[in-house]
């Protein structure tokens, strides 16, 4: 039941992105943020049809932490990364998100013309100081106009109860800008597994931290307090995520 289910979701996704990517397209000639609400209103489509077709559910705790962006302009949030879902969640839940992403996925037919059309930062990952200096420079410009950055610090996909090494791109930013980070830890994994076709019906919970302000300290020593704040409440709120012995951290 649950494979049928998540098929069924899936046939959903292609039905719905081909005409909306299409449609999409036609409003390049619209002004951004215009242009942007019409096409990320798509992912509140999917992130319905998750709730529908296999009956996955969302609730967002700390919302106080994050500042009101009409007075303070943008934020950069830094996430834990499980799956797909949490990618769509956030950009349906959160207003003006601009995501840092690796340029492939302009190549994906339909969803990734919509991604190129909304005016965010593709990268290539292979370019390493050059990369960096893009997420920097574009960044910059963003946040002053205040959108919201949103990255993923372990720059992949990691299964539940693992963690890849924290890159230090967010921060980095952070830093340069002087605008604070805001960590995110979530549980997308546990209904949306990493390279499976099947989904599980449940909540996911997004936990947002307190932000993290650069004052006084280099991208390595806020980007521990990000770690340390992201994987201790992975811990405290999906303590089923984790073995009694720690999961050895992943090479990159």
């Amino acid at each position: 039941m649950l494979l049928l289910r998540s098929i069924a979701y899936l046939i959903f996704l292609f039905v719905t992105v081909a005409p909306w990517g299409t449609f999409s397209g036609l409003a390049f000639f619209l002004p951004m943020p215009q242009r942007y609400l019409l096409i990320a209103y798509w992912t509140r489509i999917a992130v319905w049809g998750a709730k529908v077709f296999c009956g996955i559910e969302y609730r967002v705790i700390g919302l106080e932490h994050v500042p009101d962006r009409e007075k303070h302009g943008g934020v950069i949030f830094l996430a834990k990364h499980q799956s797909r879902y949490e990618t769509l969640l956030f950009r349906s839940y959160f207003t003006y998100m601009c995501y840092v992403y690796k340029r492939e996925l302009h190549y994906i037919p339909f969803f990734g013309w919509g991604i190129a059309l909304c005016d965010m930062i593709p990268i290539n990952r292979a370019k390493g100081k050059a990369a960096l200096d893009q997420v920097t420079n574009v960044g910059r410009a963003k946040l002053a106009g205040g959108w919201n950055m949103i990255m993923f610090p372990e720059g992949t996909r990691v299964d539940p109860g693992q963690k890849r090494r924290y890159k230090l791109g967010g921060t980095y930013l952070s830093v340069a800008t002087r605008v604070p980070v805001v960590p995110i830890a979530h549980n997308a994994g546990d209904v949306w597994p990493r390279g499976r076709w099947t989904k599980t019906p449940g909540t996911v919970t997004v936990s947002i931290g307190p932000p993290i302000h650069p004052d006084n300290m280099t991208a390595e020593q806020q980007m521990a307090k990000v770690q340390e704040w992201i994987e201790a409440e992975m811990r405290r709120l999906f303590p089923h995520q984790y073995t009694l012995a720690e999961r050895p951290q992943l090479d990159d």
